[in-house]
């Protein structure tokens, strides 16, 4: 480790300790005037992270916390552009950068590799942050206004307008936000978590600009601040730029923001409330038992109630789970089920999905019994200690394919900094494992904990969620109705300002800023190479490939087979087949022994396929099916036997589990559609241009969630269906045990000749099979026009161009081209002006489609027009240099953002598999550097015409006849 105990004067040092398991140094500062909190995790890992973190506790629904979240970004005093946020992400080589909100805290953070460009953002967020313009104009874009329909018509209908206000509509269509923000309004009836920190679209109208502004003078102070940073910038140079760019001028803030704990019922409550729905089908409610526990800070009772709730929950072997999955009562678990650590104080929770109405009681009664009787007959005690082991395998491994690794350390000791807990010791889990290890072995240790933290604890509320087909509309007519009210309200003068502020708006949204005052990072910053990584190729009994890697102390391995060819019926159900692989039994065992298996040995397996279109043709494919695992090396041989069971022995005759596994992916895919309808809608945009994005189309788009629809609703119906698609799942593995196949494994150095003695002994009696007939689809090329209706208050847009593909030269201007429509014209008239959560364009090189996409957005039509209109704008304004270099760097610094060193491993092992040299990648990136504004507008013109367009939209069913007009195919999920 660095020498890095050295701290700023203004800081003094509470205290520090090394957590080997994580092989880093953390140190707790405190800043002497302010109070202000630095958690400093020292490492030698070059991937710096730096965050912000504030106690926001609203005390209404109104948003306020989230609102100015967004309202921070707009600009501040040393940097007064008007988005400083999304103009720093053109800037900037970050490998991440954001803000969220949460139920009691919001935070700043990002990350980068390139030391000058975490300066340039330290400086931009400190700012930002604590001397925020929040410009009454902002809060009007990001929050809520009033406007005309028609803009400049006083006559035409008020409608409400704002980015949060229409992001708050998208999330709260999503039925399990519903959901969630129903049970904590009932689990806290008196502080900050009873109301929704995000806003509800119906609250959000009431927030006023000064209510902001009092909110921002009392929260975003460093006395209620806490600053956490990692990597291997020193701790005195931070603290540094902390003291001399902010805390100097602030003293302590006498006021402290605290959450007080709720008030605990004496009796358990049973509340109904009601989500929007299409159809009300007699199975369609939500039931779900919720318990307030202890405090989150409280390490050992964190913990505890983490082990309580895996036990219970965390398989499809786990008591409680495998009740609520066999039960007839519903369709599937409720996503809610599990423990919520992340408030003050924790939840746990669990119930069923697809219940009648009647049925609520029979829930909550199947819950509380199956509890008792747990704690009537105990738990295995092998059940326990494999719980125990997936707390040590999460707390072992080095994340960082999601999120860089340093910023998931960060965020998960945020809450406990945020309630003033121990952070350090969140971090080092090693001697809380411990002694979990020690107390686990009284076998009434589990059935206790049952007993005293959820049967004895009477604050227990049963929500039942039930399908109203009316609710929109009301919501719809009460938002008009109160419109209606307030224009009928207007005076003439009061009219006319609603008119001038839209055009004040629209003139701030249009003015082109200084951008010389921010700083940057140029493309002399950009590395130069791709890195390489370290591999063996190794004939053994099957080929294995071996990247030695620091990976902490776990292993990770892949069986990967050349996907054969496969037959139309075999074809349509890959992923489902992918799917259910390795949740069914295996041998001798059935899937609960298999689960069990999984739990005790490794970090669960995973199947799926990895497709590509080859370089040189779109239509024809190289294609592999996958079978992955991890494991802490002591379990490594234990872990590929369970892989070579779960390949070469599956089930398929557990037709019981097959229904409960296509119920429960349906619920999930269905209820995605909120949050990826934007993939969805491209998706659907682009099926027309090959047959890889026609299959994809049917797998995973809208289509395919439609034909699960379909499927569960034959299974439940009729045991012959399933045992039909038993009978494809059978054919396919048949294919697959024949065809051509290879290990990868990615583990540390030390190890290697030990873990490939393991690999041979294990595998040694699969055969390596032969190259037979490969997986092909038919090709498709046409264009689609394309309407998905569904219960949304907000639509998803897209448009797709079919362009080229593979190493031609036109590929690297077309990369670019996305961001650069994105950050010169669409960010402003989807996002800024027309209120959508966002919109964009973006590449997709490996099938040569070129793709606009909007999200959340309350447009439809305009934002089509928007789309074609990015493209004039192209072709007739004068773009400048730095426009062109804002998109490089963003091309750049994505295709650069480290990963795991486990996930960069097998990122490197999938792009060379699929016929990727790293010099076609490297010339493919001199080429990006060397991308000319010409070639972007020659590329938009010769690529993105007419006819090579296709259409696709996810929308509610009220547009249904202006996009049947407009010549769309629709269709209702």
């Amino acid at each position: 480790m660095t020498n890095n105990t050295e701290h700023h004067a203004a800081f003094s040092l509470v205290r520090s300790e090394f957590i080997d398991a994580l092989n880093v140094d953390v140190f707790e500062y405190e800043h002497k005037v302010t109070g202000a909190k630095h958690i400093h995790i020292a490492s030698e890992n070059d991937e710096n992270v730096f965050l912000v973190g504030l106690k926001t506790v609203p005390t209404d629904s109104c948003g306020v916390a989230h609102i100015l979240e967004h309202t921070v970004l707009c600009g501040s005093e040393r940097f007064p552009v008007r988005d400083p946020f999304f103009m720093m992400i053109r800037r900037s080589l970050n490998t991440f950068m954001n803000a969220f909100t949460s139920s009691d805290w919001t935070a700043y953070p990002f990350a980068s590799k390139n030391k000058k460009d975490f300066r340039n953002l330290l400086d931009v967020y400190l700012d930002a942050v604590f001397f925020s313009r929040l410009d009454p104009l902002d809060f009007s874009q990001e929050g809520h206004r009033l406007e005309f329909a028609e803009p400049t018509n006083a006559e035409s209908d008020l409608t409400f307008k704002g980015v949060v206000f229409n992001e708050m509509k998208g999330a709260m269509s999503s039925t399990n936000s519903v959901l969630w923000q129903t049970i904590t309004k009932y689990l806290c009836p008196n502080n900050t978590y009873h109301f929704n920190s995000g806003g509800e679209p119906t609250d959000i109208p009431d927030l006023s600009y000064d209510d902001l502004m009092a909110f921002y003078r009392t929260h975003y102070h460093p006395s209620n601040a806490v600053f956490m940073t990692f990597g291997d910038l020193p701790a005195i140079e931070l603290q540094a730029e902390f003291e001399d760019k902010v805390l100097s001028r602030f003293e302590r803030l006498d006021r402290k923001v605290i959450v007080p704990n709720a008030k605990r019922y004496f009796s358990p409550i049973r509340v109904e409330e009601a989500y929007a729905a299409e159809d009300v089908k007699e199975d369609a409610c939500h039931v779900v038992v919720a318990w307030l526990l202890g405090e989150s800070t409280d390490l050992s009772q964190q913990f505890e109630a983490e082990l309580l709730s895996n036990v219970l929950l965390d398989n499809s072997a786990s008591p409680l789970r495998r009740v609520l999955e066999g039960s007839k009562l519903g369709n599937a678990p409720s996503p809610m089920c599990g423990l919520e650590d992340s408030n003050k104080e924790m939840s746990f929770m669990c119930g069923l999905e697809g219940v009648a109405r009647t049925d609520a009681e029979k829930v909550e009664s199947l819950i509380v019994d199956t509890l008792k009787q747990i704690v009537v007959e105990g738990v295995p005690q092998e059940m326990v200690e494999a719980m125990l082991h997936q707390l040590e395998l999460s707390q072992r491994e080095i994340g960082g394919d999601s999120y860089p690794f340093g910023l998931q350390l960060i965020l998960g000791g945020l809450s406990t900094a945020m309630h003033a807990g121990d952070v350090i010791a969140q971090l080092n889990l090693d001697p809380v494992i411990a002694d979990l290890r020690e107390r686990i072995q009284d076998p009434k240790y589990i059935p206790n904990l049952i007993q005293s933290l959820i049967l004895d604890n009477a604050h227990r509320v049963t929500v039942t969620l039930r399908p109203d087909t009316e609710l929109e509309g009301r919501r719809n007519n009460a938002e008009k109705d109160r419109l209606a009210a307030i224009k009928a309200g207007l005076s003439d003068v009061e009219k006319q300002q609603i008119i001038e502020r839209s055009e004040a708006l629209k003139v701030r949204q249009s003015q082109i800023d200084d951008m010389s005052i921010l700083p940057k990072v140029g493309l002399e910053d950009v590395p130069a190479e791709l890195p390489t990584y370290a591999r063996e190729k190794l004939e053994q009994t099957l080929p294995v490939t071996f990247y030695p890697q620091g990976t902490n102390g776990l292993v990770y391995q892949q069986l990967v087979i050349d996907l054969p060819e496969l037959d139309e019926e075999e074809t349509a159900y890959l992923p489902l087949f992918s799917y259910v692989l390795t949740e069914l039994g295996a041998g001798d065992s059935d899937y609960l022994m298999m689960q069990e298996r999984q739990a005790q040995v490794c970090g669960g397996i995973g199947a799926s396929t990895s497709l590509r279109a080859t370089l040189g043709d779109r239509q024809k494919l190289s294609a592999y099916f996958v079978m992955s695992s991890k494991a802490l090396v002591s379990n490594f041989a234990s872990m590929s036997e369970l892989m070579y069971d779960s390949i070469c022995f599956p089930r398929f005759d557990e037709v019981e589990r097959l229904k409960e596994l296509v119920s429960q992916r349906r619920s999930r895919r269905e209820q995605s559609i909120t949050g990826q309808g934007h993939v969805l809608a491209m998706t659907a945009a682009s099926s027309g241009v090959c047959g890889l994005s026609s299959q994809q189309e049917a797998w995973g788009g809208m289509s395919g969630i439609q034909s699960l629809k379909a499927l569960d609703d034959a299974l439940q119906s009729e045991d012959q269906k399933a045992l039909e698609l038993m009978a494809v799942f059978a054919r396919i593995h048949d294919k697959l045990l024949t065809s051509n196949k290879q290990l990868l494994v990615v583990g540390e150095a030390p190890q290697q000749s030990a873990l490939l003695d393991q690999v041979d002994r294990v595998w040694a009696s699969l055969t390596k099979g032969d190259a037979v007939r490969e997986f092909a689809l038919p090709p498709v090329d046409l264009n689609v026009k394309k309407a998905w209706l569904t219960s949304t208050q907000v639509n998803f847009c897209a448009k797709s161009f079919k362009t080229i593909m593979g190493i031609h030269p036109d590929v690297a201007p077309l990369t670019v081209l996305g961001g650069f429509l994105r950050n010169g014209y669409l960010h402003r008239v989807i996002r800024e002006q027309g209120g959508a959560y966002g919109g964009g364009a973006t590449f997709d090189s490996s099938i040569g489609a070129f793709r606009f996409y909007s999200y959340r957005d309350p447009r439809l039509t305009e934002t089509l027009n928007d789309f074609d209109a990015s493209l004039k704008w192209l072709a007739t304004s004068d773009h400048s240099a730095d426009s062109l270099e804002e998109a490089i760097l963003g091309v750049i610094g994505s295709m650069d953002k480290p990963g795991s060193p486990a996930g960069e491993a097998q990122g490197d092992f999938f792009i060379q598999l699929h016929g990727r040299t790293k010099e076609q990648r490297e010339t493919f990136r001199a080429q990006i550097l060397a991308v000319t504004i010409e070639q972007l507008q020659d590329v938009a013109k010769r690529y993105l015409t007419p006819e090579n367009e296709s259409i696709a939209v996810i929308s509610s069913p009220s547009q249904k006849e202006t996009l049947t007009s407009l010549g769309f195919d629709t269709t209702t999920l």
